[in-house]
């Protein structure tokens, strides 16, 4: 059957590239918790999602883990592994359920090592994401707790392209590395503040140009390593709940899986 397909990795490619990958890809569902790949060697597959969003992982030996980056439907899921042979210390799984298209990590790996346009888009892509896990540390390190949920619910936004969040507090106190209680007295400011409407599970972002005003330098910088990687102006917030920088970037792609 016909399925949409707004990965903007994807619709970046030349036609003949982008039916390389999709006459090989799979549409699939990705509920909530989906494990995409574990630590260790290379994955059975590769993901290009076109809805959701997944969390890169690094566990510690304690049990307890920490989110080193987050992909949505600009991106791959595995690409960087393509790079060598090295063991990833890292694991993927999805904390936003979705969809996107499987394909096996050998036939992208094929693609990757004889297609110099795939390839060159794939490097470029995780350059991109490396100097954005860079960014991240630093931020991690340097601004308060406000700044860092702050600068996150613009980063989710931006890479799922709606308004509507659903995270418990839980999850994201483990991503930006505070206590659950602090979560819920900085959402609970932000939302007296009219800037998202915060309930159990789920954050609505409601005035994203304030969130912006009050966002560590941070995000700007990570917002405009995603525009130029995709040779597109980053505009405000879209009215209809989608964040118009992703919604326009996307195209109206068909594949039949």
């Amino acid at each position: 059957m016909p399925v949409p397909i707004s990965n903007l990795f994807l619709s970046g490619l030349s036609p003949g590239s982008r039916d390389a990958l999709l006459s090989r890809s799979v549409f699939v569902e990705l509920p909530l918790h989906t494990v995409l790949y574990n630590s260790g060697p290379a994955p059975g597959h590769a993901f290009f999602l076109t809805s959701g969003l997944a969390s890169v992982l690094t566990p510690m030996v304690n049990g307890e883990v920490a989110e080193v980056c987050f992909i949505g439907h600009e991106g791959i899921i595995g690409s960087l592994q393509l790079l060598g042979p090295a063991s990833m210390a890292t694991r993927c799984m999805m904390q936003l359920a979705g969809a996107g298209l499987r394909i096996p990590f050998p036939v992208l790996q094929r693609a990757f090592d004889s297609s110099e346009e795939i390839r060159r888009r794939i490097l470029n892509l995780v350059q991109e994401q490396a100097v954005v896990v860079a960014q991240i540390a630093g931020c991690n390190r340097l601004h308060c707790a406000e700044e860092r949920l702050v600068r996150w619910l613009l980063m989710a936004q931006d890479q799922t392209g709606f308004d509507l969040l659903r995270f418990t507090q839980q999850y994201l106190a483990e991503m930006i590395g505070a206590q659950r209680t602090t979560v819920t007295v900085l959402a609970g400011e932000l939302q007296q503040r009219g800037l998202i409407r915060y309930s159990r599970g789920s954050i609505d972002v409601l005035d994203r140009a304030g969130l912006e005003e009050i966002a560590c330098d941070c995000y700007p910088i990570i917002r405009s390593l995603h525009t130029k990687l995709y040779n597109r102006e980053a505009n405000p917030a879209a009215t209809d709940g989608t964040h118009s920088f992703y919604r326009d970037a996307s195209s109206s792609l068909t594949t039949s899986v």
